[in-house]
């Protein structure tokens, strides 16, 4: 996935041509803040507990790969595309 730190707006995008989920929010990438801000977005989009969204790789850049706890069915049908071209 693709986050967007300092942005306007806490939001989930689409997925883009390079197959990653657009992520923006609107903390700084200061003291891991954006990425909390990023596990409570996916968490209300996925209607899912933070505690069950982890960040696996990316942690201090902008590409970031996640691992969560759902089910696939919810993440195809929120975001379609996003699991196949994961790979």
């Amino acid at each position: 996935m693709r986050v967007t730190p300092r942005a306007g707006v806490d939001a989930v995008g689409d997925v883009g041509a390079d197959g990653a989920l657009r992520v923006r929010v609107r903390a700084a990438p200061a003291d891991g803040a954006a990425n909390k801000a990023l596990i409570k977005v996916l968490a209300a989009a996925l209607d899912v507990a933070p505690s069950r969204i982890e960040i696996v790789s990316g942690a201090s850049s902008r590409i970031k790969r996640v691992v969560v706890d759902a089910e696939r069915d919810v993440v195809e049908g929120l975001w379609p595309g996003l699991l196949t071209s994961a790979g």
